[in-house]
């Protein structure tokens, strides 16, 4: 338990006293009436759609269904447009620009670099070990006065591995600010998450996405779990109406799928394993590194030539070999079996060079 956490602290003072914008359905939360509240055109839409009236500000059906599947109270879901509002908004309510710090600890999800940037806040970054383990104590010396957030993705992205639970348990016990936990990938991973230890933690924040195992990565729409005053916070300076009506309807509609996320989980487990033994076959692979996320990491003994081979044969993989730690390493999706074999079949041309690009 941290019992030196305080939201109060660690949020940027104005917040606290911010008055929100209300909206025309923060007035009125019925479905039934005659809206005129809201300057909507009353004839519908071009479309033929009914996307005339603005959605639910606060998303409530969506996360009464989604309660149960995760089991956290809906006063402890926000949902934002992908996990990467989420990831900005905790930025900004907690960090004054130009003063306050956050931690990173690369390699790992752009984003959290970038959310810091933009809004002018000094990273510190504290890199994985050389197998992309938390290095705890590193973390915690570098930790400030002025630092507000440190940001763990586990299952972590691009290197696929989980962190180490008594790592992050010792960040959350030793700092004083919010530690996220990003778990993108945590469908991937027999690894519990961390959602069941909100209530242990009061400065714990976990990010989830729809984008990955759900498959609806179109619709934009991203998870956080936190406790319900830090939930109230992001409600407050969210954007009225962050997520979309067809969104909306489309994720109530995809909620009812669990039994068919689970059967692509399965399939997309089954592949990874069926693409990584493969891979090992190859001498141009010298190493597959350890996953427990719907890609592999696979460093080549010539990455460059390899990702240009396989951009002429338009198959599309992500090139990480310029990035911390993951020098000569293309991240490769898990594909269904067609498109693994076909993978395979090009690495393999690649290395016999009997097709000259």
């Amino acid at each position: 338990m941290n019992n030196s956490f305080d939201l109060n602290k660690v949020l940027r003072p104005h917040i606290l006293t911010l008055a929100p914008y209300s909206s025309a359905r923060d007035e009125y939360t019925g479905h039934v009436g005659i809206f005129l509240d809201a300057n909507e055109n009353p004839y519908g839409s071009v479309t033929g759609e009914n996307y005339n009236r603005y959605p639910d500000p606060y998303q409530a059906e969506i996360k009464q269904k989604l309660s149960p599947i995760k089991h956290v109270a809906p006063d402890r879901i926000f949902l934002g447009n992908g996990s990467d509002e989420p990831i900005d908004l905790l930025t900004r309510a907690t960090c004054t620009p130009g003063q306050d710090r956050v931690i990173i600890l690369p390699p790992t999800y752009g984003m959290y670099q970038v959310s810091a940037s933009i809004h002018d806040v000094k990273i510190d970054q504290v890199s994985l070990t050389s197998d992309y383990h938390i290095d705890t104590e590193a973390v915690l010396n570098a930790v400030t006065p002025q630092t507000k957030i440190i940001w763990i993705c586990s299952p972590n992205n691009p290197t696929g591995n989980v962190m180490q639970h008594d790592a992050i348990q010792s960040i959350l016990e030793n700092f004083s600010g919010l530690v996220v936990v990003d778990e993108a990938y945590i469908d991937f991973t027999d690894e519990p998450s961390w959602i069941q230890h909100l209530d242990k933690y009061p400065n714990l924040v976990v990010l989830q996405t729809f984008s990955k195992a759900w498959g609806l990565a179109g619709l934009r729409v991203g998870m956080c779990f936190a406790s319900v005053e830090l939930i109230r916070i992001l409600n407050k300076i969210k954007p009225p109406y962050n997520i979309s009506l067809p969104a909306q309807q489309a994720l109530l509609e995809g909620l009812n799928g669990t039994d068919r996320k689970d059967a692509m989980v399965a399939d997309i487990l089954r592949e990874r394993q069926n693409l990584v033994s493969m891979l090992e076959k190859l001498p141009i692979v010298i190493k597959i590194h350890p996953t427990d996320a719907n890609f592999v990491l696979v460093q080549f003994e010539d990455a460059k030539g390899v990702m240009d081979y396989l951009i002429h044969e338009t198959i599309i993989v992500r090139d990480r070999s310029r990035v911390h730690l993951c020098e000569g390493c293309l991240r490769i999706t898990v594909g269904t079996k067609e498109e693994n074999e076909v993978l395979i079949e090009s690495l393999k041309k690649y290395q016999s060079k009997s097709v000259i690009v």
